[in-house]
């Protein structure tokens, strides 16, 4: 299941483009392996289930033309969303071990609960940790302007943190591949 964060943090097209190769490549793989492949798109004051969680690679990269970007963070409504669509694909598919693929840089600015955003996203993130989802968080933020941000979401979420420096579209491929093959308890 990737989550992409689309606010405007996001919109240098290098951090847009990188997510869209990988994310294809992606997609091709899980064609060809059967897998399903959801998208949740999170910006301005809300989380959006843009492709709920399919084989269909035509579907998913229709989809993945279609991302708009700009506005705010939602941070929070995105981790609620992914732990919403996962709860309810492991009733559907309970043999499935689903993986997140969260792309952002972890600067959430919007709240659900009131809580301060950062605050807020932590507690989700420790939540969706419990449920013992297995995630990846790609740090799109630039190497420059890193405040750590994404890295304390990982480690909420029992994750690890790659940046986007370290995994361009092939490299980001690369080491989802391998989170995908390890099944390993996060």
């Amino acid at each position: 299941l990737f989550v992409v964060d689309a606010s405007w943090s996001m919109a240098v097209a290098e951090r847009m483009s990188a997510t869209k190769g990988a994310i294809l490549s992606l997609l091709t793989d899980a064609y060809q392996r059967r897998d399903r492949v959801g998208l949740i798109v999170f910006q301005k004051d809300r989380a959006t289930l843009v492709l709920p969680p399919t084989n269909s690679v035509q579907l998913a990269q229709r989809a993945l033309a279609d991302i708009p970007v700009g506005g705010k963070t939602p941070l929070s409504a995105g981790l609620f969303l992914t732990q919403q669509v996962l709860q309810r694909e492991q009733i559907v598919h309970p043999d499935v071990n689903p993986l997140v693929i969260l792309l952002t840089d972890g600067a959430g600015n919007v709240s659900l609960r009131g809580l301060p955003p950062q605050e807020e996203a932590h507690h989700m993130a420790e939540e969706i940790a419990a449920d013992k989802f297995r995630c990846v968080v790609i740090n799109m933020e630039h190497a420059a302007f890193d405040q750590g941000l994404a890295q304390a979401l990982a480690e909420h979420l029992k994750a690890p943190c790659y940046t986007l420096n370290e995994l361009k579209a092939e490299a980001l491929y690369n080491k989802v591949r391998e989170e995908m093959e390890s099944g390993r308890g996060l």
